[in-house]
């Protein structure tokens, strides 16, 4: 049983508002659909009778991901087909607009509503608003221009309106993967499977902790993985995602959240040397070392080796902007910078700590604390902990410049990328690299 909603009853006026929605006609319909169809266990949603939810896939790739997109005052969606926008928890039909044609969702408190390209609007809803495509479109829904699988959820926050895609795993996987490994050469699809496990178990495990009253697991930046949707897809990274289907990083049974770097340098790092994190016995130290030669897989990348030289005032300027985030300074201004010197070293070979002198006091760093003080002018942390000092001194005593030479890019902790591109150019499959990187880890699925 199906009950259809036509397009003559997406809007229509209101002597009292100038517009009125169909929610009330939807609510409606929805209502004896229930009525009608209780015995035979199937709901109502969006205006469409569909069976009833089955319990949540085992299988990884099945799960479903809420990806926390941005926030904004206001927010314009469309489809590539024919689509819907519902209100209440996706209950609600509230229009069916054309492919391609943009809506705008506003707030108002804790109230959306949508406004079609012509200006006509409908009632303010309480709640959430959904966008997804129309039953048996292919098309998919679009934010501000860029294109993403599955659904939109449009939330009403304390500032603006939060949107999240949710979307099946692997589709989100699918928009992680070419921009987290980047390479699109099917010679190092080895490689980009073993981005898309790695990728699959730290989505995984971070539904399995999400916390809070957030409506979403993850973000789609650097804090969590970078997310582009459906218009970053490569046919690389599509296959390696379909490849390893179902397939996560296991440790003792369990799945464990896998983190990944641009460029090791070397050598891995275990956790305890770059963050106030326990040791993991999967996240041991890697030798990046290509047995019977002074190179490492790692060595092709564009940051193994590098130099950054800050001027004096360029580093003044980052410690009073930054320092008193990491550690404690007595007000505002730490002071001008008259030394910098590497007081530890961890087992892998990165800084410990960090010694910054000034004429007002030393200052110790900690592990990746460094690279979020030592920034560029234009705010770009350094690029690993994996480096050695040299300093000029004026004939003041206070730093004229400091020069830091280092090797690798990222924390350093888990899979090295680009030592994964080399291996997969040696010849090892994504099993063994993820087996190297993620020491007495297996590959499987969930259960």
């Amino acid at each position: 049983m199906r009950i259809r909603v036509t397009r003559s009853t997406r809007l229509v006026r209101s002597p009292k508002s100038g517009v009125r929605s169909v929610v009330w006609l939807t609510m409606t319909l929805a209502t004896l659909g229930v009525l009608a169809c209780a015995r035979r266990r199937i709901t109502v949603s969006g205006g469409n009778v569909v069976p009833a939810p089955r319990p949540a896939s085992v299988n990884a790739s099945d799960r479903t991901v809420r990806i926390g997109l941005g926030s904004a005052g206001s927010s314009v969606v469309s489809a590539t087909g024919e689509w819907q926008l519902s209100g209440a928890g996706g209950e609600t039909l509230v229009a069916r607009p054309s492919a391609r044609e943009g809506w705008r969702i506003e707030r108002q408190g804790t109230r959306l509503r949508a406004l079609r390209p012509d200006g006509f609007a409908t009632v303010w809803l309480e709640g959430s608003m959904t966008a997804r495509p129309a039953e048996g479109s292919d098309g998919l829904v679009s934010y501000n221009g860029k294109r993403f699988r599955g659904e939109l959820l449009f939330v009403p926050g304390d500032t603006g309106i939060i949107v999240v895609n949710r979307v099946r795993m692997d589709d989100y996987v699918r928009g992680v993967v070419p921009l987290e490994i980047g390479t699109k050469a099917y010679g190092d699809s080895a490689a980009v499977q073993a981005q898309a496990v790695a990728a699959r178990s730290y989505a995984y495990v971070n539904i399995r902790e999400a916390r809070g009253s957030r409506p979403f697991d993850l973000t789609a930046g650097v804090g969590d993985q970078i997310y582009g949707g459906a218009d970053v897809e490569t046919p690389v990274a599509n296959a390696a995602v379909l490849a390893t289907r179902g397939l996560v990083i296991k440790y003792a049974g369990r799945v464990v959240n896998a983190p990944y770097h641009s460029t090791c340098g070397g050598s891995t790092a275990e956790p305890d040397e770059v963050w106030r994190s326990r040791a993991e016995p999967y996240l041991r130290r890697v030798s990046d070392r290509i047995p019977g030669s002074d190179r490492s897989y790692c060595d092709i990348a564009p940051r193994f080796r590098w130099t950054r030289t800050i001027d004096g005032a360029t580093l003044q300027a980052a410690l009073v902007r930054y320092l008193g985030q990491y550690t404690a300074v007595p007000g505002p201004n730490p002071g001008t910078p008259r030394d910098v010197m590497i007081d530890t070293r961890t087992a892998s070979g990165r800084v410990g700590t960090l010694k910054i002198a000034t004429d007002r006091g030393n200052y110790v760093l900690r592990g990746n604390d460094v690279r979020y003080v030592l920034r560029a002018p234009g705010g770009e942390i350094l690029n690993s902990t994996y480096f050695s000092v040299e300093t000029a001194i004026g004939r003041d005593g206070s730093l004229s410049r400091l020069t830091v030479r280092g090797m690798g890019y990222g924390h350093g902790v888990g899979m090295c990328q680009w030592g994964a591109i080399g291996r997969a150019r040696a010849g090892q499959d994504f099993r063994e690299i993820l087996g190297t990187y993620y020491p007495g880890a297996d590959v499987g699925p969930v259960e």
